[in-house]
């Protein structure tokens, strides 16, 4: 076939295509316009009837992003050649102005510091001229300027005198004892501590001295004191008088005198006719 005999034979076709270069403006578009008139097409966002102004593009409030692409921003900026930034003009000569001779920088010559007054021994000294009002104290002030001295001003202003092995700041926290922890060390140390809480207990209760005879007063005999309670006999007819009770519910004779016993003890704070409680009141 002599299509496949041309394929074969061409080496064009094995080569490695080389990568496309791009330019600087290509890569880093300069900054985009604000829009003009001479820039609306038909069909755009910011197409407008009656009278356009490039004024109108300038508001931010009024421009519209087409579909696709960026904002355009309405503050007009410089032209091309424009370099943004801080452009610093050297004085120093360059290179060749430092390969030369080094510049040093003389030093200014310093002003004498103002001292600081001393109002302490002014004010003093005014109270001992006897003089006590603002105006008085102000002239004395303008007679008598007293200063503190360079030695003790630096005395005063100098920070106090520290130990050279002190160390500032927090210190840090101390290591966990991870072998005190594994063997249950502080379990067992407050096991000891309450055994010895509950022995000093009994040892204090065992100390304590025992108090004599305790003497009533009335009111304590009162809070005891139950009032005697008057035994009506339950009326019978006469005839049934010695007959006795049928139905015998206590076990014992005992149990049934130890019952009415409690009943009488609590007769006086019953109510009700039968003196049963609340639920017997007719």
């Amino acid at each position: 076939m002599p299509g496949l005999g041309k394929t074969r034979q061409d080496p064009s076709r094995w080569k490695k295509k080389q990568p496309v270069r791009r330019t600087v403006s290509q890569i880093c578009p300069p900054p985009r316009r604000p829009l003009a008139v001479a820039d609306i097409r038909p069909g755009m966002e910011n197409e407008r009837l009656g009278v356009v102004r490039d004024s109108m593009f300038q508001n931010p409030l009024i421009v519209k992003a087409e579909l696709g692409k960026p904002r355009e921003r309405s503050c007009s900026l410089p032209g091309l050649n424009f370099n943004y930034g801080l452009y610093i003009r050297g004085l120093d000569g360059g290179v060749p102005e430092a390969i030369g001779h080094w510049n040093v920088f003389k030093q200014q010559p310093t002003c004498p510091q103002e001292l600081t007054r001393n109002y302490i021994a002014m004010n003093r000294g005014a109270v001992k001229a006897g003089l006590v009002t603002a105006r008085e104290n102000m002239l004395y002030r303008q007679l008598n300027d007293i200063r503190i001295s360079d030695q003790e001003d630096r005395r005063q202003k100098e920070p106090p005198s520290v130990p050279p092995n002190m160390t500032f700041g927090i210190r840090s926290r101390p290591s966990t004892p991870l072998f005190d922890l594994l063997q249950h060390r502080y379990q067992q140390l407050w096991v000891q501590e309450q055994k010895a809480t509950q022995h000093a207990i009994k040892l204090e209760k065992k100390q304590k001295v025992i108090l004599g005879k305790l003497y009533e007063t009335r009111s304590s005999q009162l809070r005891k004191y139950k009032p005697p309670v008057k035994l009506d006999i339950p009326w019978r007819i006469p005839h049934f008088q010695k007959v006795g009770p049928t139905l015998a519910t206590f076990p014992t004779e005992a149990d049934r005198q130890r019952a009415l016993k409690a009943h009488r003890e609590e007769y006086a704070v019953r109510q009700g006719t039968l003196r049963m409680g609340n639920y017997t009141h007719p």
